[in-house]
């Protein structure tokens, strides 16, 4: 049985945040100081209006996405190290998306060199991470993503996975600290990958 590799896509294996500030500004003229807070509160109109609320930034994110996904680039290493681990391991990128994006994810993902199986999914990531794992055999199971309350939910759902903080964006990363419930916090894939790899040689689950 091939141990399994579920990563999440963007400031993971693709930069987001950097490109989508430059399309608020473009389209919305709205400032975004994203490593001030998080996305509803890093945003600042510079028409002196009232700061977009909560529901204005899922508006503006749906209007990002599939539309301006063309924008996205390349976080360094990640095509390599993918490369590498899928030599060993099956993979799944597990993104955050409304489903009508999956095949727009999938075409641009495709457009990088990188082809596996994509999975979208709203909310906590615990449940999907533990059905995937399921569905895979209960394999060694390595969960990659830059957000706290994932590796939280992972770790409730799931706690079996070993879980792996990594924050591709440089502005972003110095602002964040690990996240409470990752084993690792690693920002670059070359590290990423031989931490993932140890794992996967040593074939034990993360409680055990």
């Amino acid at each position: 049985m091939r141990p399994l590799l579920i990563s999440d896509c963007d400031e993971v294996l693709l930069h987001m945040v950097k490109h989508f500030g430059v399309w608020l500004d473009e389209r919305h003229d709205i400032d975004f100081a994203i490593q001030h807070g998080d996305f509803s509160t890093a945003m600042t109109r510079r028409d002196g209006g009232p700061p977009p609320s909560r529901e204005d930034m899922w508006a503006m994110l749906g209007e990002f996405f599939p539309a301006e996904m063309h924008r996205q680039t390349l976080v360094p290493h990640a095509v390599e190290a993918l490369e590498r681990l899928a030599q060993v391991a099956d993979i799944v990128i597990l993104t955050n998306l409304q489903d009508e994006c999956r095949q727009p994810r999938i075409e641009q993902l495709a457009k990088f060199g990188i082809a596996h199986r994509v999975e979208c999914n709203q909310g906590g990531k615990g449940a999907p991470v533990s059905r995937l794992v399921a569905e895979y055999g209960n394999p060694v199971t390595v969960f990659v993503d830059d957000l706290a309350v994932h590796h939280e939910s992972v770790a409730r759902h799931a706690p079996g996975v070993h879980r792996l903080h990594m924050v591709s964006e440089p502005t972003l990363a110095v602002n964040v600290p690990k996240a409470p419930e990752a084993h690792a916090r690693i920002d670059d894939w070359r590290e990423a990958a031989d931490w993932i790899a140890t794992r996967f040689e040593a074939g034990l689950p993360a409680d055990a």
